[in-house]
């Protein structure tokens, strides 16, 4: 084997090396609790308790804001933009278009034993906010989840709620439980709809 080619395995190698620790890592980061009221195969149907959020607003297309959101998001919980402790990663990411329609929204949700009163105060542009009790429609699948993506499972999620009698009670949600280092085939995603 020729350096180059030993050189460009030795790389390939460790970032399998890292790819799989990452991941490792975020299967372990604390999720949402939630009681399974429902499970049939990739649909299920969640209640929630109420849980404090980190939030922003960005404006752009849906990933480009998401991406800006997330970064906004990471400086606050890694104390880039502010004084103080770190704050754990926690997953998914959430993220849907903004109330207004202007803009996406994204969210970190806050490790549970973390209350409002016990969270830094945000940096501009990232607001606290805690997200009351719910229930909740979702599909899981794997990919790296372009638009297309979500809006084929999206669909597939108001079939699977129509033909069940869930009446949707908002729009649609995204919850990204990986970064974008991990391989499409090993990502866990989730399209989300609140239920009536």
């Amino acid at each position: 084997m020729g350096k180059a080619r030993w050189i460009a395995a030795a790389a390939a190698g460790t970032a399998a090396v890292a790819a799989a620790a990452y991941y490792l890592n975020e299967r372990n980061s604390e999720k949402p609790e939630y009681d399974l009221l429902v499970e049939e195969g990739r649909f299920a149907l969640r209640a929630y308790p109420a849980m404090m959020v980190a939030e922003t607003i960005q404006d752009g297309q849906r990933e480009t804001a998401l991406g800006n959101g997330f970064r906004l998001l990471a400086d606050y919980i890694f104390a880039r933009s502010r004084p103080g402790p770190k704050i754990a990663m926690t997953s998914p990411v959430l993220s849907d278009r903004a109330r207004d329609g202007e803009g996406w929204r994204t969210r970190f949700v806050m490790p549970r034993k973390l209350r409002k009163t016990e969270l830094p105060d945000p940096a501009p542009g990232v607001t606290l906010e805690e997200q009351p009790a719910r229930k909740i429609a979702a599909i899981r699948f794997s990919g790296s989840a372009d638009d297309a993506m979500l809006a084929e499972n999206e669909a597939a999620l108001r079939e699977w709620m129509a033909a069940n009698s869930l009446e949707p009670a908002g729009d649609a949600e995204y919850a990204f439980y990986n970064s974008p280092f991990i391989p499409g085939p090993l990502r866990r995603n989730e399209v989300l709809i609140p239920v009536a």
